[in-house]
């Protein structure tokens, strides 16, 4: 496939994604204030951002409310106290994962809720759940995608299935996601050019989300988005599990889109990014995150090593290898 665009011009087909609750919410247990969700959800109108997702729709009876914030649960009221009705023009969304939620009950008609997008999130040995998943948010009035999680770590032949029985699904979207931040734009773009073509075939646009374990995650979203890839994917300051994702501000200052601006973005990290640093929330680039992401590991080993201030890189290397 050919690039789609260039450096000078503007595609209107492309939205950008803002993820920092839900992914950031991974590194400090979605322990927000409301002063910060409520300044994130301002600088993101203001900056002109086409969606902001507020977290996850988990499931009370699996996961324990007291260990965890209420973005990790996405409550109707908890969003609306935030958003009001969203005069705004920017889409609110939540994440569903497969067997993590009670989505027939946790996920209200849209008639009744001022979420505009539920994120089906799964892996290839999902598919048939995460199908279920979808049709219901659907039918329930939902703009939906599908995000296939983890997939440098599957069959390709598994990948080519579930992009088929999404593609015949009522998904809007398609996700291409590097779970574990070991992929590379040469990689990227067979990607982008396998799923955009199902999604031409069915009439689905495709999404950009990356991880920044080998310091390529704004590399990979906008080759992807040269690609034809289309809603991309992004953290302020990059805030995310692990490594983290592709920063706002990077991605912002990148398009040319005027609607676009990087302003509110700064101001919301200086006054409050560096705040959540400050109180010892981590994450971003680190050795132990660039291999695990070479060796196509999940991160897990990597955060857990940084969380106890080691320092033996090599060490840690040659255990990685052992796994």
């Amino acid at each position: 496939m050919a690039q789609k665009g260039d450096l000078m011009t503007v595609r209107s087909d492309i939205k950008v994604f803002d993820a920092t609750i839900r992914d950031g919410g991974l590194v400090n247990n979605f322990m927000f204030t409301d002063e910060f969700i409520n300044a994130l959800y301002r600088a993101n109108v203001k900056a002109g951002v086409d969606y902001m997702e507020f977290g996850y729709k988990a499931s009370k009876e699996l996961f324990d409310v007291n260990k965890f914030g209420k973005w990790k649960f996405c409550d109707e009221n908890d969003i609306r106290a935030i958003v009001g009705d969203n005069n705004s023009d920017m889409k609110i969304s939540v994440m569903a994962d497969v067997g993590r939620c009670n989505y027939k009950d946790d996920i209200l008609p849209k008639s009744e809720s001022v979420i505009d997008m539920v994120r089906v999130a799964t892996y290839v040995h999902q598919m048939p759940a995460a199908i279920d998943m979808i049709e219901d948010a659907k039918a329930k009035g939902y703009e939906v995608t599908c995000n296939i999680m983890a997939i440098s770590n599957a069959k390709e032949a598994d990948i080519d299935q579930a992009l088929e029985m999404v593609g015949q699904s009522s998904a809007d979207g398609i996700y291409i996601v590097d779970s574990y931040g070991s992929l590379y734009p040469e990689q990227i773009r067979e990607i982008a050019d396998k799923y955009i073509e199902i999604g031409e075939k069915y009439g689905k646009y495709i999404g950009m989300h990356a991880h920044n374990n080998q310091q390529l995650a704004f590399a990979n979203t906008i080759e992807a988005a040269a690609r034809g890839v289309s809603l991309l994917d992004c953290t302020m300051m990059g805030m995310g599990r692990g490594a983290g994702n592709c920063a706002t501000e990077l991605l912002l200052s990148f398009l040319k889109n005027p609607k676009y601006n990087i302003f509110p973005v700064l101001k919301f990290i200086q006054d409050h990014m560096l705040q959540v640093k400050e109180t010892g929330a981590v994450w971003g680039y680190d050795i132990p995150y660039l291999l695990t992401g070479r060796l196509n590991q999940h991160p897990s080993s990597a955060i857990d090593y940084i969380k106890d201030n080691k320092t033996d890189y090599a060490d840690f290397y040659t255990d990685l290898l052992d796994k």
